[in-house]
């Protein structure tokens, strides 16, 4: 996108402001977070990052991990912060942090202290940190959106609340805001997307693109048939000018090694036929783990083939290593030194780093000025300490004169790192070292007009994802749906079709609307595809090896005219599907009837996922529920609670 505007527009008047939302925050925080007493050198915490700092705060609370997991721990302080004023509370400079203690959350309260220690953002408090700025600062604000006359956003769909308020404030200035987006393609509502609030839009004008320059007319019948059950939708039906193409295609398996073998037949039949690239092919899923049978398949038939969402390029070890050293160098933060203090191996092992800890924690000092510090005392007079601060020093003082990319090379060379990786003859990994060199210098030269530093390139790095580096290659892809949104291939299998997996059980127990998202998704996989889609279900057993497997309901609403089917359904499974979805519907008449009469807050209820939890908060049309959980608190839709006792 960046390069089409540069070329639409004359010379010198680009700006760097077609981005991303978070990617926008990083920049705004560059120049304004001074006004809540952060430095400019702010650290950006990614996921893995938060992960570390979750399990830290774990053992210093004492935690059983047996009894809750990090994840869930990091659902609850995703949901405490979306319902606390904490920018304001925690991290502005004005306010006072102990008049926002006693909150009962023990987890959120360390969370955010070493966060503060650190002076440290996770994805989410860029954007609430930069809202809070826009709305406290009023010469911030009139600067900002004087800055920004037209703004446009894109995937308007997918916004969160807070992302829309951000939104709002910087455009309210001019009131020029144009959104681009389709509700119909809004499958985030998992991770806090709110597509209600694009529909309901109060708009100037109004334009409905509804001509697609993708897909073949049969393949847009079927993506009608099946979407137009939503009811939070804008109604429009896509039509193309592109031929007819062949008809959609649906297999049905007498059990999940013929539908794998079925699929690979396929692509090597079409692939010989047409003379086509395994490129030219997608395999996508509702889940991951559905992968693991299809690759068999396809390694048993000697088929080149990727997955798209493994370990993230800037998530694997030696990445995240390097990384580590130059955010130690830039920044001197604990989770970096903890990470690469002994890696390679210097020989200091579990006490030494404990003892460097707690002199840390009763001076006040980041650990790495507390090994400066207390270096040649006799518990940490090690030579393998002072040769580590030795060479960050020593790397400190060529930060300054190097570019990024020479210091990544010295950091690796003299560090030892780049050596322990050769001497293990995995060569992979020395690749990934290469592939990052690579990215640092395209990054330089993306930006050899710009001042950029090692602070701007750590703050920026944080952003990218693995698909900004993937390589291309003749491979078959696989990946989930989600994955796969954006992209588009000439022929597409959809593997996994039956209830349970596709809608997807676990989604339908844990929200309302879910069963509409399940079905947008499902309208995201059938638009994937160019001229050729392929939707396969089996007979058999789902992941749990109990539950029995039916045809999902999403290939009941597709219109028989627009499909081909191979290999017959039995009448009883067809039966099963269609009892399954009327028994979700009595129920939910039921849970009318009885549960918004019975339930009210202080109620403790249980909940098969999250386990017993205690009711806070009721929704004004009493379908969800407000719940504290062990790990949090989360929004329930009310047939998935069972009450335990009144309070």
């Amino acid at each position: 996108m960046n390069n089409r505007i540069a070329k639409l527009v004359p010379q010198k008047d680009f700006n760097a402001f077609v981005c991303t939302l978070h990617a926008f925050c990083v920049k705004f925080l560059r120049k304004e977070i001074y006004r809540i007493g952060f430095p400019e050198r702010f650290t950006i915490i990614d996921t893995e990052d938060t992960k570390v700092v979750a399990k830290e705060c774990m053992d210093k609370l004492g935690w059983n991990k047996d009894k809750t997991t990090v994840k869930n721990c990091l659902k609850g302080l995703a949901v405490q912060k979306s319902s606390l004023p904490y920018v304001a509370e925690y991290f502005a400079a004005t306010q006072s942090t102990e008049s926002a203690k006693n909150r009962g959350d023990e987890f959120f309260e360390q969370y955010i202290k070493i966060q503060l220690k650190l002076f440290a953002l996770d994805f989410q408090d860029l954007i609430y940190t930069t809202l809070f700025i826009l709305e406290t600062f009023e010469d911030c604000r009139c600067y900002w959106q004087n800055q920004l006359n037209y703004i446009m956003v894109d995937e308007a769909q997918d916004l969160s609340n807070i992302q829309w308020e951000l939104i709002e404030i910087l455009s309210s200035g001019h009131g020029n805001l144009f959104i681009v987006g389709d509700p119909d393609q809004a499958i985030y509502e998992w991770r806090g997307a709110k597509p209600e609030l694009f529909v309901n839009f109060k708009h100037d004008r109004e334009i409905i693109m509804t001509e697609n320059y993708r897909s073949t007319p049969n393949i847009l019948e079927v993506a009608n048939s099946v979407i137009t059950n939503n009811k939070n939708r804008v109604v429009k039906d896509l039509f193309t000018m592109n031929t007819s193409g062949t008809m959609v295609h649906h297999f049905h398996a007498k059990d999940g090694a013929a539908e794998n073998s079925w699929i690979v037949n396929s692509i090597k039949t079409i692939s010989e036929k047409d003379k086509l690239r395994m490129s030219d092919f997608a395999i996508l899923f509702r889940a991951s783990y559905l992968s693991r049978t299809v690759e068999q398949a396809l390694i048993r038939a000697e088929i080149p083939y990727v997955v798209w969402g493994g370990i993230r390029f800037f998530e694997r070890k030696e990445i995240k290593d390097t990384l580590a050293y130059l955010r130690l160098i830039d920044a001197g933060d604990d989770l970096s030194f903890l990470r690469i203090i002994n890696v390679p191996s210097r020989g200091l092992g579990a006490a030494f780093v404990n003892r460097i800890t707690t002199i840390a924690q009763e001076e006040n000092l980041s650990y790495y000025e507390a090994l400066i510090r207390h270096v040649n005392e006799n518990e940490l007079n090690r030579v393998g300490g002072q040769d580590f601060i030795a060479l960050i020093e020593k790397m400190r003082s060529l930060s300054g004169k190097l570019s990024i990319s020479d210091l990544v090379d010295h950091v690796l060379n003299e560090s030892g790192l780049k050596r322990e990786i050769r001497d293990s003859a995995e060569d992979d990994r020395l690749d990934n070292l290469l592939e990052l060199s690579k990215s640092i210098e395209l990054y330089e030269e993306e930006h050899s007009g710009d001042e950029i530093s090692l602070t701007t390139y750590l703050q920026d790095i944080a952003l990218y994802t693995n698909a900004d580096y993937k390589q291309e290659r003749d491979n078959v892809r696989l990946m989930t749906i989600h994955q796969a949104k954006g992209l588009e291939f000439p022929y597409v299998f959809v593997t996994g079709m039956s209830e349970g997996i596709m809608p997807n059980q676990r989604a339908l127990q844990s929200r309302v609307g879910a069963i509409e998202e399940e079905r947008r998704l499902m309208y995201v996989a059938i638009t994937r595809a160019q001229k050729g889609l392929f939707l396969t279900e089996s007979e058999g057993y789902l992941y749990d090896n109990r539950s029995e497997k039916y045809p999902s309901r999403f290939l009941w609403e597709i219109n028989s005219k627009w499909l081909e089917s191979e290999g017959k359904v039995p009448d009883e499974l067809w039966e099963k599907t269609c009892s399954i979805i009327e028994g979700e519907e009595e129920e939910e008449e039921k849970d009318d009837d009885d549960v918004s009469e019975t339930l009210r807050a202080g109620d403790t209820m249980t909940h098969q996922v999250f386990g017993a939890g205690v009711i806070v908060g009721i929704s004004n049309d009493r379908a969800t529920y407000e719940v504290k959980f062990g790990c949090g608190t989360r929004m329930i839709a009310r047939p998935y609670i069972t009450r335990v006792e009144n309070n």
